[in-house]
């Protein structure tokens, strides 16, 4: 059960073959340049890191690229080997608890996604660009990385290109210079952020204002492609100020959305954007709910992370329970129909593994989404709006990198109630529990 698992000292065992937890990465910087034509990269990658026990080699996740130098605080190594996606860098001499060293790693090549237990994922050629959507184990596709969501850093990441392409990347627009027909724009994230969370976009793109978003929402869109009518993407603004009534400030300096110029099957959130394809442009439901959904992981999943995938529901659960509230907010359909609607059809979805510990195969599973945000419907109807949404808002202020336990202790003292029967009645439990129902006047 929850209660009873200790945090682990191990890598995510729902990432088998990623991450190593002898030592953190805090700073990565990457150079990044890029020939759309022939799809070759050529790179540097530059990591400040802290060893949290004592080691003797690095072990960093790189996949399908060829290392072509490494460096260890300035100096070859005594060895590497880069072998199955991982790269191994013998040290010189071992790094005591605490102590600092770079790593810097040259590498070259032709990226591609990294293959893995729910497909491909990272580097994805497009018709005319590039997309990379880390999650969950795409980061390695075009840097090399301690590839684990608790292991969060900064970054400064510059990309060059041929000047008719625009990129975006991770972090906040530093600068960007034109030179001999190649564009190199530099990228800054100094909140803490974990692999998955990187992106990077290549193609023929332009920032489009969102009338009442000051320099707080961005939209980024194919150069031939307007944005107009009743998009989801125009109500950006909007939903940004309903989130931060219910959950605090918005975490980070900014927040873009980046429709690149083809379908997608699913958007997909990274630290403070998000990537659409033109299929969610359309007025409907559907894709206005998944807008607000990847709005809402800045605050779940970006800025407090959770730990290992098991506990992924409090990244998604939250973000699912987002659209309900946001569907209550436009008229659209009360927190309650919703809940009603999507626990009526959960039993078919023939759940045979508990929420806290869904297993690998079942981690984006819709169940887990669903009877995630079911859980916080039962806790706000438990709770009552007042009590709930103070939950919520303190949760996020007060933590980073969390786990299920965390959370169940959150609430007890932020709302000097036990809930741990109802919520372990949702986490553990493989029997679905009644349907929630808030207590109106």
């Amino acid at each position: 059960m929850w209660q009873d698992r200790p945090v682990r000292v191990v890598p995510d065992p729902y990432l088998p073959g990623h991450g190593d937890v002898s030592y953190a990465v805090e700073h990565y910087d990457l150079k990044l340049d890029y020939r759309t034509a022939t799809n070759r990269l050529d790179a540097t990658a530059t990591l400040t890191i802290r060893a949290l026990h004592p080691v003797t080699t690095l072990r960093l996740d790189l996949s399908g690229l060829h290392v072509d130098k490494v460096r260890v605080g300035g100096a070859k190594p005594p060895k590497y080997v880069h072998k199955a996606r991982v790269l191994t860098v013998q040290l010189s001499a071992p790094l005591a608890v605490g102590e600092r060293t770079t790593l810097q790693v040259g590498y070259s090549g032709k990226p591609g996604p990294v293959p893995g237990a729910h497909g491909p994922a990272g580097w994805e050629e497009l018709t005319d660009g590039i997309l990379v959507a880390s999650q969950p184990y795409g980061a390695p596709s075009f840097y090399p990385c301690n590839d684990r969501a608790d292991d969060r850093a900064t970054y400064r990441i510059a990309v060059t290109t041929e000047a008719e392409y625009t990129a975006v990347a991770t972090g906040r627009t530093a600068s960007t210079t034109t030179r001999a027909g190649r564009t190199t724009s530099v990228f800054v994230e100094d909140a803490p952020t974990a692999p998955y969370l990187v992106s990077l976009v290549i193609g023929r793109l332009v920032d489009q204002a969102l009338p009442g978003s000051g320099d707080r929402v961005t939209l980024v869109r194919p150069r031939a492609t307007v944005v107009a009518g009743a998009s989801p993407l125009l109500r950006l603004p909007t939903m940004l100020d309903a989130l931060e009534g219910w959950f605090g400030p918005y975490p980070f300096h900014s927040y873009r959305a980046v429709v690149v110029d083809e379908p997608l099957e699913i958007p997909l959130e990274a630290m403070a954007m998000a990537s659409f394809g033109t299929n969610h442009l359309a007025d409907t439901w559907d894709n206005e709910r998944l807008v607000v959904h990847e709005l809402a992981h800045q605050w779940f999943g970006n800025k407090v992370t959770s730990a290992l995938l098991s506990d992924i529901w409090l990244h998604e659960g939250f973000a699912c329970y987002t659209e309900w509230l946001w569907s209550e907010h436009r008229g659209l359909g009360s927190a309650d129909e919703r809940a009603a609607r999507h626990h009526k059809a959960l039993p078919m979805q023939k759940q045979a593994t508990p929420l806290s510990n869904p297993g690998m195969a079942a981690m984006f599973d819709d169940w887990v989404y669903k009877r995630g945000a079911l859980t916080l419907h039962a806790l706000r109807a438990a709770l009552g709006d007042e009590s709930f949404f103070t939950a919520c808002r303190t949760w996020v202020a007060d933590h980073e990198v969390v786990t299920t336990r965390a959370f169940v202790d959150h609430v007890a003292r932020v709302t000097g109630t036990d809930q741990s029967a109802l919520l372990a009645a949702w986490l553990d439990g493989v029997a679905l529990p009644p349907c929630p129902r808030l207590k109106r006047p």
